[in-house]
């Protein structure tokens, strides 16, 4: 978890890239006209988000199965002064889990395993709390097993290289998430188990079967299983944001990630790698398929994941992608199938997550719409939209009307107005998400499904009321039993404090923020979707706060 300064830094990246393509809307240009013409609006988009003496990114762009741009932007060593090139080499993160399914996938194919075998075919002392965990469930992140990183690792037992059996032994006793296969949750935990699963079976490193079996026969000259201690031709540096601006990136331990993300690549090789995949030379079209296929849970209900790639959508076209966040660097690679467009980028600065540039780079290149043409509507219709709808975790999505504009927001966050486009479909400002209300044989509204990169999501209307946007009075001295220190152990510490009747979060070297009352005990942010919520003993002393957050919670303790 991000501390909240982390996250401010990285929302004003956000901001930086939506002012970027807000330029680029404002073209007069509706479709794509050649790869010239697309190339400039690459660079501008590019030559804006990084600049000339800031950490930098390499991208790659190809269409048909051809290379149509590819190029550098920034530094890729700043104490140097050495400047961003294209054959630079970066950590790629998570986006490297889709070596290890592919290695499962492979292995699957020449009858040395077999998906719903239990993991304890190969690990016969692994724990599984009474479960049935399958290597299925370790590839869809459906195992409920507790992923390892960002655990406090108070013995420092993970701090110098380690083996498999090693940091298994970290996590493999936590409590389980939930029954495997019913629900998703990421955990590189399961992946780091596919690794070590790769091992037994074949008998060799995991590092060694990526060299065999991925690096040499594809050519790929410039991946490696990560080694930091190796003198690597044009690696980059990799760097953070301080408090007085960037600094070097904390040192990685390879052995620690391990299957779950640890090689250092190109973009080039990397492309080389997707045309690989997708010309079914490493396995076969119906096992592919497979693995891009949505799994589905024990309730039915489908994920947005397959076999170490997820599945989502670009206006509305299918899209398989993967990102990838470390410290130091970020990564992205998307493919859209139906018009066989790859955009892969990677970035030497945490600070810089090139998810969104690399989606609308993959839109561009399609030649998808650069933005949808808005139609009337008349505010009687918009106010049949009106309602709180929620989802499968217990969200809510608010839909309201204002000033003959329909808005929405998630939880108690931010307000976005939408924009008509078609009947029942509406865009956002930022045009990076759609939404379409779903009628029944009646022809009243009963649900909204919100199409986003990341996969659809659908929202079914309730009868509950608009809530007040700030909430309901509570006592002051109730108010004043919330004041005081609280902790979420090896994550981050607040503050909670009162002025008059309102409540305030306080992270040092923060800016305070307020939060609205649900109920007494309950209480909503207006800056994202996050709730407090206030928990006393039998002798009525509030003992923490319970913070929610996107279907996730975690536990703040009160120390002061």
């Amino acid at each position: 978890m991000r501390t909240l300064k982390k996250a401010k830094t990285m929302h004003s990246v956000k901001q930086t890239l939506i002012l970027a393509f807000g330029l680029l809307f404002n073209l007069s240009y509706a479709q794509q006209k050649d790869d010239t013409q697309l190339a400039i609006y690459f660079d501008k988009i590019l030559s804006e988000q990084f600049r000339t003496d800031e950490p930098g990114a390499t991208v790659l762009v190809s269409r048909n199965g051809q290379i149509i741009y590819k190029k550098a932007f920034g530094m890729a060593h700043l104490e140097l002064d050495v400047p961003m090139q294209v054959d630079n080499v970066f950590w790629v993160a998570s986006i490297g889990k889709q070596f290890t399914a592919v290695a499962i996938l492979q292995l699957m194919e020449q009858g040395k395993l077999n998906l719903q075998d239990e993991i304890t075919k190969y690990i016969p002392d692994y724990p599984t709390q009474g479960n049935r965990i399958t290597i299925e469930h370790l590839l869809t992140h459906t195992s409920g097993i507790q992923t390892y990183s960002g655990m406090k690792d108070p013995e420092k037992k993970l701090s110098s290289d380690c083996t498999p059996n090693e940091v298994i032994d970290f996590f493999k006793n936590l409590p389980m998430r939930f029954a495997p296969g019913t629900k998703w949750e990421y955990s590189n935990s399961g992946y780091f188990l596919l690794g070590y699963i790769i091992e037994i079976i074949t008998g060799k490193p995991y590092a060694e079967y990526l060299e065999e079996n991925f690096f040499k026969p594809l050519r790929m000259t410039h991946s490696l299983f990560a080694d930091d201690t190796k003198i690597i031709k044009n690696r980059v540096g990799a760097y953070s944001v301080g408090e007085n601006g960037f600094v070097n990136s904390r040192s990685l331990n390879p052995t620690i990630i391990y299957s779950a993300g640890a090689i250092q690549s190109t973009v080039e090789d990397f492309y080389k790698w997707q045309q690989a995949v997708h010309s079914y030379k490493l396995v076969k079209k119906e096992t592919l398929d497979k693995a891009f296929t949505r799994y589905k849970l024990t309730d039915g209900k489908e994920t947005d994941y397959g076999y170490g790639w997820k599945l989502g959508y670009v206006y509305e076209s299918p899209s398989i992608w993967h990102g990838g966040g470390i410290e130091g660097f970020g990564a992205a690679e998307i493919y859209l199938p139906k018009e066989d467009v790859f955009v892969v980028m990677f970035t030497n600065c945490d600070c810089n997550y090139p998810k969104d540039i690399a989606f609308w780079m993959a839109a561009l290149a399609s030649g998808k719409p650069y933005e949808y043409k808005e139609i009337p509507v008349a505010n009687a219709i918009l106010q049949g939209y009106e309602g709180v709808y929620e989802n499968e975790k217990g969200l809510q999505r608010i839909i309201t009307v204002s000033e003959n504009k329909l808005f929405s927001q998630l939880g108690r966050g931010p307000k976005s107005n939408l924009k008509a486009y078609q009947k029942d479909m509406f865009f956002s400002d930022d045009a990076k998400l759609t939404l379409e209300f779903s009628k029944n044989k009646k022809g009243n509204i009963e649900k909204l499904i919100s199409k986003k990169p990341t996969g659809n999501e659908v929202w079914n209307k309730t009868n509950k009321s608009i809530p007040d946007s700030n909430g309901i009075i509570v006592n002051e001295k109730i108010l004043e039993t919330y004041v005081g220190e609280y902790e979420i152990p090896s994550v981050f510490t607040f503050s909670v404090t009162k002025e008059q009747n309102r409540l305030f979060i306080l992270v040092e070297g923060q800016d305070k923020f307020e939060i609205f009352p649900e109920t007494e005990t309950k209480f909503f942010t207006k800056i994202n979707d996050a709730q407090f919520e206030f928990v006393r003993d039998d002798s009525g002393r509030v003992t923490k706060s319970i913070l929610n957050q996107g279907g996730r919670q975690a536990d703040a303790k009160k120390i002061m």
